[in-house]
C-alpha cells in the first residue's frame, strides 16, 4: 500500500468534510466539493462514500442534525427555527429524522436532560472515518482501452431493471446488422446507487458497432472515449458488482498513486447471462484513470 497517496487521499476527504462544517447553512454543489478535493465529479461521489462510509448527503445530513441537537439543548430557540435551519420545510419531516437517528422526538430531546457529546466547535464534526474492507483482495490492472462506436439505449432507474434497455438495443435489426462480430456488450455507468435515487440512475446499454451504423427507433449513436483504464475482473452474479465498486474507490484506488480520469466507469460483459450461469458471468469494471 502507498500509505503517502492514501494520506493524501484522506487529507483531500478530509478537506470536503470541513467545508461542509463551515458552510451547512448553503446548498453545496458536487462540482465545487469535487473541486475542493481536486477529484473528477464523476467519481467523487463514489470515492467520499468509500472511504467515509457516508454518502455525501447523508453526511451533511447528519451533522445538520447533530447541531439540530445542540440547539435544542443549549439554546432557547423554536424548534421550528431549529428544523427549517437543519434544511426541513416542517416539523413533522424534522420530528422523523431527528428521531431515527437520537431514537426520541425532538421536545422530548429537549425536556430529557442528555448531555450530548456534539457541539459546532468540537473537532468530531470533521473526524474521518475510514471505511475498513479487512483483508479482501482482488487483482487490478491497468489497461489502455481503445475508442469504441456503439450503438446504445439510456436506462434511467435502478442497474437491476437496466434489460428493458438491453432488450429494446438487441432487438434492433438495424444494430444487430451494423455489430461488430465478436459482439461486446458495455454498460456505461453513470452514478452511485448510494448517492442517487434509484429512479435517477442514468445507464448506457452499448454494443460496438461500425462506424457506417445509422440510429434509429431510439436508439443513439455515440463514442466511448479510450485511453488508460483500472480494469478489474468479476467473476459471479451482477449482484456483487457493488462491492467491488466500493473496493475499488474506497481502498485501490487511494493506494494506487492514481487520480480518477474525466469520464464515467464502465462494465463490459464478457459473456451473455442469458446464456451463462450467475456464477460464471465475467464482467471487468473499467474506471478511468491518470497519474
Amino acid at each position: 500500500m502507498n500509505e503517502r497517496t492514501r494520506q493524501d487521499y484522506e487529507e483531500r476527504i478530509l478537506r470536503v468534510q470541513m467545508h461542509i462544517q463551515k458552510h451547512l447553512d448553503r446548498q453545496i454543489g458536487i462540482k465545487e466539493l469535487a473541486g475542493v478535493a481536486c477529484f473528477s465529479p464523476w467519481h467523487f461521489n463514489r470515492i467520499f462514500r468509500a472511504m467515509t462510509g457516508e454518502s455525501l448527503m447523508d453526511y451533511t445530513r447528519r451533522l445538520k442534525l447533530e447541531r439540530s441537537a445542540w440547539d435544542l439543548k443549549y439554546t432557547s430557540r423554536p424548534v421550528t427555527d431549529i428544523a427549517f435551519d437543519a434544511g426541513y420545510e416542517n416539523h413533522e419531516s424534522f420530528s422523523r429524522a431527528f428521531k431515527k437517528i437520537f431514537l426520541m422526538s425532538p421536545m422530548d430531546y429537549r425536556k430529557s436532560g442528555s448531555i450530548i457529546e456534539l457541539s459546532p466547535e468540537k473537532t468530531i464534526y470533521s473526524e474521518l472515518k475510514i471505511k475498513n474492507y479487512g483483508e479482501t483482495k482482488m487483482d487490478v490492472r491497468i489497461e489502455n482501452l481503445e475508442e469504441i462506436t456503439v450503438a446504445s439505449v439510456r436506462h434511467t432507474g435502478s442497474y437491476f431493471e437496466c434489460h428493458t434497455a438491453w432488450q429494446k438495443l438487441c432487438s434492433n435489426d438495424s444494430v444487430m446488422k451494423n455489430a461488430v462480430m465478436p459482439y461486446l456488450c458495455v454498460g456505461i455507468c453513470y452514478d452511485d446507487p448510494d448517492i442517487t435515487e434509484q429512479d435517477k440512475i442514468r445507464f448506457d446499454a452499448c454494443i460496438k458497432v461500425n462506424d457506417n451504423y445509422i440510429p434509429e427507433n431510439g436508439v443513439i449513436k455515440q463514442k466511448i472515449m479510450g485511453g488508460e483504464f483500472a480494469v478489474l475482473t468479476h467473476k459471479g452474479s451482477y449482484d456483487g458488482l457493488h462491492d467491488c465498486y466500493r473496493w475499488l474507490y474506497g481502498e485501490w484506488l487511494p493506494s494506487s498513486g492514481h487520480e480518477p480520469g474525466l469520464a464515467p466507469s464502465l462494465e463490459i460483459y464478457r459473456n451473455s447471462p442469458e446464456t451463462t450461469p450467475a456464477e460464471e458471468l465475467i464482467t471487468d469494471i473499467c474506471i478511468p484513470i491518470h497519474k
